[in-house]
């Protein structure tokens, strides 16, 4: 028996007073606006509606066609996730798709863009599964992925003399990324002294926090504990609270949105590495992008903000390099294909469509007129300081 959704969808043509016809360029924009991750996703969309402009040179026309975004909130579940992409390849007549903000629910589609032999661009979901083990060759992706973040806070952080401990949630996410993070920090000359993973409805951490002091109290050289969390519980407070100073033990985690930001105040000089923040990128697209939104939403672009415009500039730059939206000039002109991004270049890597991508080595930095804690440079981490591993079976 075939099971019915509710689909929420919106048209939205780019180019202005007309609405959609058959001649159109469709872009289906698959995301959770309703649920958990809604904050990720109206980024996400903001990014690729500013991205179009800007690599339209406001046109919106792309290849001599109207650019028309089609959205659909899965509400961050997989099995809306896939009714909603099988609709807009089929009924909507899709060219391209570009989603979802969940894990789990990009996992459930990426099998529906094979069926239909049409492009997936997948953002802002980081799951490393999506261009490994569960990979098939319509799947692109410009969102980082998993080991992107856990390499780069390894690099971030390892060095010869240093000794780290981690601390994750105890599901695939945590284990995942402590596993990649560690092959990155056995490169650099660290030690790794301990791992604790916690559930993740854990809201006391005294016990762990203790285990991990013990860990690394007695260790000479710099010691850090280094946290990969997701949503509540707080665990940065949490450790920050039981003063791991008096061990000399520094606390370290990656970046994350601007209102979350606003809990690294109470870690200032602590280290890590981040995907994006608004003022680390010197580019000209950067530039654009950050006073554009603050003219037009009085605030700095956000991490997935980043994200959709990254996923925009790469649809240009697909079709204008196949001067087609034929699916198979498309993979053609995608793989190897470079382009620009707030970020910088980006590179679909020709072996797992994945977008090599720089990452930044930050320090927190307290300014009592801004809101969330500012994360400043370090270093750029670059495509070639990052080794990331291939994980299909291509």
């Amino acid at each position: 028996m075939r099971r019915s959704f509710f689909i929420t969808t919106t048209i939205l043509a780019l180019a202005a007073g007309t609405s959609a016809r058959a001649d159109d360029l469709k872009i289906a924009l698959i995301h959770g606006k309703t649920g958990p991750l809604e904050a990720y996703a109206k980024q996400t969309e903001t990014g690729l509606k500013m991205g179009f402009e800007y690599a339209t040179k406001g046109t919106m026309t792309l290849d001599g066609r109207k650019i028309v975004i089609i959205t659909k909130d899965d509400q961050g579940k997989p099995d809306l996730a896939k009714a909603a992409l099988a609709e807009a390849y089929q009924d909507d007549k899709a060219d391209i798709a570009i989603g979802t903000t969940s894990s789990a629910a990009a996992l459930a589609i990426l099998p529906v863009a094979e069926e239909n032999k049409k492009i997936l661009i997948v953002e802002p979901a980081v799951a490393d599964q999506i261009t490994g083990e569960k990979w098939n060759r319509y799947i692109f992706r410009t969102a980082r992925n998993s080991s992107q973040d856990a390499i780069s806070n390894a690099v971030a952080v390892g060095k010869q003399g240093v000794t780290v401990a981690t601390l994750a949630q105890d599901y695939a996410f945590g284990r995942d990324g402590v596993a990649a993070f560690k092959e990155a920090l056995a490169k650099t000359g660290a030690t790794l002294a301990a791992e604790e993973y916690a559930p993740t409805s854990t809201t006391d951490f005294t016990a762990v926090g203790q285990r991990l002091f013990d860990a690394l109290k007695d260790k000479p050289g710099r010691k850090v504990i280094w946290v990969i969390w997701a949503g509540a519980g707080n665990p940065l407070a949490k450790l920050q609270d039981m003063d791991p100073k008096r061990y000399g033990i520094e606390l370290s985690t990656g970046g994350n949105i601007l209102p979350a930001l606003a809990a690294y105040k109470g870690l200032p000089g602590m280290e890590g590495a981040t995907y994006y923040f608004y003022d680390i990128p010197k580019n000209p697209v950067n530039d654009w992008l950050v006073a554009e939104h603050q003219k037009r939403f009085n605030a700095p672009p956000d991490f997935f903000t980043a994200g959709g415009f990254a996923a925009a500039m790469s649809v240009v730059a697909a079709v204008t390099k196949a001067k087609s939206t034929d699916t198979e000039k498309l993979i053609t002109a995608m793989e190897g294909l470079e382009f620009d991004t707030p970020k910088g270049k980006m590179v679909f890597r020709k072996d797992d469509h994945q977008a090599l991508q720089s990452m930044y080595h930050f320090k927190v930095k307290v300014d009592p007129n801004v809101a969330w804690a500012v994360l400043e440079p370090v270093r750029e981490l670059k495509i070639e300081d990052m080794n990331v591993p291939i994980k299909n079976k291509r």
